[in-house]
């Protein structure tokens, strides 16, 4: 590993100079270097990413005189909510838990030099550092559970070499994946997203050119569900779920997510499942196998679709949470619930059978009986917030 040093700057530079009561940000500094690279980029990349993300000032030399230095060697990969808690903790030293290395640190400019070297020995942190800074493991420095993704496990710390390049990155996908979701994306999309994410990653693709793509399967299975033609518009249905999944990961195992990337997916996302329902209900008449109360189970799946869409936000506002981790149960029933990809995995049996019509039928039927539960879970909880604050199982 390449040494960093940390040199004085004698300039009498007025850029950085600070109030008493002001103290400079710190700057984020890469302690040497790896040559293997994750997801299509370097270890340094990856963590100038994350001190960009952070509002970091980036040293790619000699840190600037009289500044706070984040330090994190390049030879170890950080999950991004570790880095970005040990930014938040001036005067601390993170270790890895299994071996007791000093990877990385937050540290005063006057300890900056002798943390470097204590970095670039790749050694234990000495007695003289211990009683001057605090010193911990991940699951010491972060919190294990991620409200993001509704889940909860400790932050990656990872050694970054050419033989654990693979574990690595299925370990970064892995953490990058929401905890509590539907089945299909649970459990069927992992793999194979995995293996298109990191060819996108290599390709240099990006998140947004990925949902456009997605947003493109969207408008092809309207097409194809509104003239009747419902295995084929399922492929590309099916295809943007896939797509969905993939954007999000890239986004989240690259660090490029953004804002507009997030209102672009999550927009999609939200108002495109009625017009699919739209789409279908037409599709029926136009092979000639027309519902008998039409304007009935249109009402019930879109009408439902919003009203589900309205409880999840009633109960986000009342407790603070979502309603699918209150509970075991509510994470369990997130599985099934009349979402999109259930619904989907509905119409596709009753497709494959033949009974297209059906499948709008369950949809409808499914869709009230989940409306009805998710009642269930409000009430249940308004009565449990008499007893104290509402959290999440995850969390405990």
């Amino acid at each position: 590993m390449a040494a960093v040093h940390t040199v004085s700057d004698s300039r009498n530079d007025s850029s950085v100079t600070t109030s008493a009561a002001a103290p400079a940000a710190p700057v984020g500094v890469v302690v040497g270097s790896s040559p293997v690279r994750l997801w299509g980029m370097s270890s340094t990349e990856r963590l100038h990413r994350i001190f960009r993300r952070s509002g970091l000032e980036i040293a790619e030399g000699a840190a600037p005189a009289g500044r706070a230095q984040v330090l994190f060697r390049a030879d170890y990969v950080f999950d991004e909510p570790l880095a970005k808690d040990l930014i938040k903790q001036p005067g601390t030293v993170l270790t890895d838990a299994e071996t007791g290395q000093a990877v990385a640190a937050h540290v005063p400019p006057d300890l900056a030099g002798e943390v470097v070297a204590m970095l670039n020995a790749g050694g234990a942190v000495p007695e003289s550092l211990a009683a001057r800074l605090r010193v911990g493991t991940p699951g010491e420095i972060s919190s294990s559970y991620n409200n993001q993704l509704r889940k909860k496990e400790t932050p990656y710390l990872l050694r970054l070499t050419a033989e654990t390049l693979p574990a690595i990155e299925k370990r970064m996908f892995s953490g990058s994946y929401k905890g509590v979701t539907d089945l299909v994306t649970k459990y069927v999309w992992p793999t194979p997203a995995r293996h298109v994410t990191k060819w996108c990653a290599i390709a240099g693709l990006t998140p947004n050119f990925v949902t456009t793509v997605s947003a493109l399967c969207v408008a092809a299975a309207f097409y194809l569900f509104w003239t009747g033609h419902f295995l084929p518009g399922l492929f590309f249905a099916w295809m943007m779920t896939f797509l969905d999944t993939v954007d999000g990961k890239l986004a989240r195992v690259t660090l490029t997510s953004s804002p507009w990337g997030n209102v672009f997916d999550h927009g999609i996302d939200l108002v495109h499942p009625p017009f699919w329902y739209w789409a279908w209900i037409v599709g029926l008449a136009a092979v000639g196998m027309s519902l008998e109360n039409t304007a009935l189970i249109l009402s019930i799946v879109v009408i439902g679709y919003v009203a589900q869409r309205i409880q999840e936000g009633i109960f986000l506002a009342l407790f603070k949470i979502e309603i699918h981790i209150w509970r075991p149960f509510d994470s369990f029933f997130r599985l099934i619930t009349a979402r999109r990809n259930p619904n989907l995995l509905l119409l596709t049996g009753f497709s494959l059978v033949g009974r297209p019509d059906l499948g709008m039928v369950a949809v409808a039927w499914w869709t009230v009986l989940s409306f009805l539960i998710h009642c269930v879970q409000i009430v249940q909880a308004l009565a449990a917030k008499r007893r104290g604050p509402i959290t999440s199982w995850l969390s405990a």
